[in-house]
């Protein structure tokens, strides 16, 4: 029997004694006090400086509870608690906590008592305590290394971005029960009364090369007596094995799991139930699996220096295009399954098929160990809270279909058991969680994200994963250097853009006099170092923009869009068939935000999508066609710098992530911006190979003259570039615009028509000039807010657009676009 306790009260300990009402439950204070309306909302203006308090302070929750079970064994479980926290039950004195991400299981069948139980958890100031036992301890065996925040955090199991990080503010959240794992919703507090219970069940789908399935399942149990029984069900909640012994002969008709676009995603359920020798059911578990072999291939290349590092799933090498997920709250138990559904929606959506879950917070994903941009201490109390950390989370998340764990000197050093060095924490990357893992599942474990291998430095761009950062971070390389900047599988990389604009306004609260860029408002609300600079150095090095509100948003919007498009458009040219994928995944930082703020994110706190998540799904399109322009430049002879020729060069390619090859024609239309009627346009047919890349076209960017002079200005030629299917519809576009936008001379007849549909859900747009990036909306005060089907938008003359507009209802559209008046 479990019984959740419910009905909880929490109070200040050094406050007035008041016990209050639970609104809610699992819960945090700063919820809790928000409910009550006693601390203003910490997401709006500067009130986070005005709750800083609440984590300064000890809690307390209580609940009472009464137990019918005559069972001989009673334990109170505790599925998640944040952090330090001593827990009193009938006042007698249980259990004492200090670590975030595990569950605690204490038996207490000797201080129950008939009629009434009181259950007391007290909490330790979040930020104290963390702060002098870190410091203490930091004392005792040494400083680490950091990147951001306190350096005490290093030696506390409690989420990291607590202490701050450039994506959100300070809120040690003090939860009574914390749902610290990321994809998991609310970890109650509940009594289990039992005779005999399934302590793990340990469900294994090995897939052979010939895709053929064995299942294994291992039992535990509290004591070894009675027996069980296994049933496996399919998708449709039919019995695929109604046997109470495992299958071993490779069931063929069983269903592969398949990540999003490659196939489908059959979940099966395993059943377990236990009984006594008399047959009385005693405890059964439910476990949901998916049938799949995952391998991560790293082998040589033809043509380049290093290894692959590539997914393979069900022996089909898959381009990982994805994103980076971050908690989806600071209050992570205001998280409810539809807004979890909601997020993963939007990965699909978007095209998507793999996210990355950050350490420190259907579709595959990479999942980290909870260890964060810090050289982690070694010594052995610290070990002994990973180990049983580790234990319980492999154990956790082993039988998800998706998951593939992955958690940096001499880089050789394969023998070592590192504690001695000066970066003890590789003993638990390279020893203690390998162990973990390949004890208690079968799934693939990286050493590190990001992790080269091969003895290799972590910023080796021809093996393994890379952040790579020199964009934004870093050397602060244009966005342009993508495909130098590129790796075998790089699983971080970013660049800021402000929300949507109704999300400004959300932490403004509508004050005028702060609606401005540099306000100290919206400055409270980016918490990246040196923001105001970086984001600026992108905007002046490549547009000419204006500083009122609603075009800074955009202007940073479409800065955003260009640079994040770009990398996937350059990186997945590069997956270029067997023994040329070179590139083998991006997974852009960051899918989400936690709250309003501006950030790395794709889509807002509110699930608004920025245009990135946009220009970002066309990329990921089964189909797209990509474009580049560089200037060649020839010198009559080597003593020359005077005699020289300056050529412009076009190159096509196309990318198909489907499995077969795919005839299409290739449709290349030349624009001159300023011209009304000179055009360059050709076709022809071409093969788009399977899962691959495809050379297209190279060659002289028509309508461009050779110039002989620096200070001759070319013209503004715009190369639109379309896949069209058998039947002319159109798989995928791409126009390639000259860069940087700043020095275009955008013409002032341009004419955008905007057509709705009869239906009021879709517009369709048409230009009688070509037209860079449009972002649509519509007046915030005549109704609800629109789902626009793409943003972002490059338009040129004869061919129309329809976007979808779910929820218009036949409104006015506005328009913002490069060149439009504005700036």
């Amino acid at each position: 029997m479990n019984q959740l306790l419910q009905h909880w009260q929490f109070a200040q300990i050094d406050g007035d004694g008041e016990w209050l009402p639970c609104s809610s439950f699992p819960t945090t204070v700063h919820l809790e006090l928000l409910h009550l309306k006693k601390i203003p909302d910490p997401f709006l203006g500067l009130n986070e400086w005005d709750v800083q308090w609440v984590g300064e302070s000890r809690w307390a929750f209580k609940t009472l509870f009464t137990v019918d079970s005559q069972e001989p064994n009673a334990d109170l479980v505790f599925e998640g608690v944040d952090t330090f926290a001593s827990v009193a039950l009938n006042g007698h004195f249980i259990l004492t906590t200090s670590n975030q991400f595990v569950e605690y299981r204490v038996p207490v069948k000797e201080h129950l008592k008939a009629g009434q139980n009181e259950l007391v958890v007290n909490f330790d100031s979040a930020y104290f305590k963390a702060s002098s036992l870190g410091r203490e301890l930091e004392q005792k065996h040494g400083k680490l290394n950091l990147w951001n925040g306190d350096s005490s955090r290093l030696h506390v199991r409690k989420s990291q971005y607590n202490y701050g990080w450039d994506w959100v503010s300070e809120f040690p959240p003090m939860l009574i029960s914390s749902p610290c794992r990321p994809l998991g919703y609310g970890n109650p507090v509940r009594l289990h009364c039992y005779s005999n219970r399934i302590t793990d069940l340990d469900v294994r789908a090995q897939v052979s090369e010939s895709l053929q399935v064995d299942i294994t399942a291992k039992l535990s149990v509290d004591k070894e007596s009675g027996y069980a029984t296994f049933v496996l069900k399919a998708p449709d909640g039919s019995i695929e094995v109604p046997s109470t012994k495992i299958p071993t002969d490779g069931k063929g008709q069983l269903q592969l799991w398949y990540p999003v676009h490659y196939g489908e995603q059959p979940i099966y359920t395993v059943e377990i139930q236990l009984f006594d020798s008399d047959g009385k059911i005693l405890d059964s578990k439910f476990q949901k699996i998916g049938l799949r072999r995952v391998r991560v291939v790293q082998e040589k290349l033809v043509d380049e220096e290093g290894l692959t590092f590539l997914f393979e799933v069900n022996n089909i090498r898959i381009f990982c295009g994805g994103s980076n997920w971050i908690p989806a709250d600071s209050f992570l138990t205001r998280l409810t399954p539809e807004r979890y559904r909601q997020w993963l929606q939007l990965l699909v959506d978007g095209n998507q098929n793999m996210a990355r879950v950050w350490g420190n917070s259907e579709f595959l994903s990479g999942k980290d160990f909870m260890f964060g941009c810090g050289q982690y201490p070694g010594y052995q109390s610290f070990l002994d809270l990973v180990q049983v950390e580790a234990e319980q989370n492999v154990k956790r998340l082993r039988h998800h279909p998706s998951i593939s764990l992955k958690l940096e000197l001499d880089y050789s050093d394969e023998t070592s058991d590192f504690l001695k060095t000066n970066f003890p924490a590789r003993h638990i990357y390279e020893r203690l969680l390998p162990s973990v893992v390949e004890e208690f599942c079968d799934i693939y474990y990286h050493r590190g994200s990001p992790y080269s291998g091969q003895g290799k430095p972590t910023t080796d761009q021809t093996y393994g994963d890379i952040h790579q950062w020199n964009v934004w971070h870093g050397s602060q390389e244009p966005w342009h250097n993508w495909d130098i900047l590129a790796g075998r599988f790089v699983s971080e990389f970013g660049m800021q853009g402000y929300p949507n604009i109704r999300t400004v306004d959300y932490w403004l609260e509508n004050n005028e006099a702060e609606r401005y860029p540099q306000s100290r408002v919206n400055s409270g609300h980016n918490k990246a170092d040196g923001f105001e600079r970086r984001l600026e150095l992108y905007l002046v090095e490549n547009f000419k923009h204006s500083f009122d509100m609603e075009s800074y948003v955009y202007y940073t919007q479409i800065m955003q869009a260009e640079t994040l498009a770009a990398a996937y458009r350059l990186w997945r040219r590069n997956w270029a068939g067997r023994g040329h994928e070179k590139t083998a995944g991006a997974l852009v930082w960051q899918l989400n935000d936690c709250w309003p703020v501006t950030s790395w994110s794709i889509a807002d706190y509110f699930l608004r999508p920025k245009p990135a998540y946009f220009t970002i799904a066309r990329e990921l399109r089964p189909y797209t066609v990509g474009m580049t322009r560089k200037d060649k430049k020839t010198y009559s002879n080597e003593l020359s710098s005077a005699q020289f020729t300056i050529e412009t060069i076009l190159e096509v390619w196309g990318t198909n992530s489907t499995l077969e090859d795919k005839e299409v024609t290739l449709e290349v239309t030349c624009f001159d911006l300023q011209s009304d009627c000179w055009r360059d346009k050709w076709s022809r047919q071409v093969v788009l190979k399977a899962n691959s890349s495809t050379e297209l076209h190279k060659g002289l960017l028509p309508g461009q003259p050779v110039r002989t002079k620096a200070s001759q200005v070319p013209k503004t030629i715009i190369v639109s570039a379309r896949i069209l299917g058998n039947g002319g519809e159109v798989l995928a576009r791409y126009s390639n615009w000259p860069e940087p936008f700043k020095f275009i001379a955008f013409p002032a007849d341009t004419e955008i028509k905007v057509q709705n549909s009869e239906d009021g859900q879709s517009i369709t747009l048409s230009t009688n000039r070509p037209v860079k990036g449009i972002v649509l909306d519509v007046d915030s005060s005549s109704g609800s807010e629109v789902k626009w089907g793409d943003q972002g938008i490059d338009l040129v003359p004869d061919d129309s657009q329809t976007i979808e507009a779910v929820g218009l209802n036949g409104r006015p559209v506005k328009l913002r676009y490069l060149g439009d008046g504005t700036a």
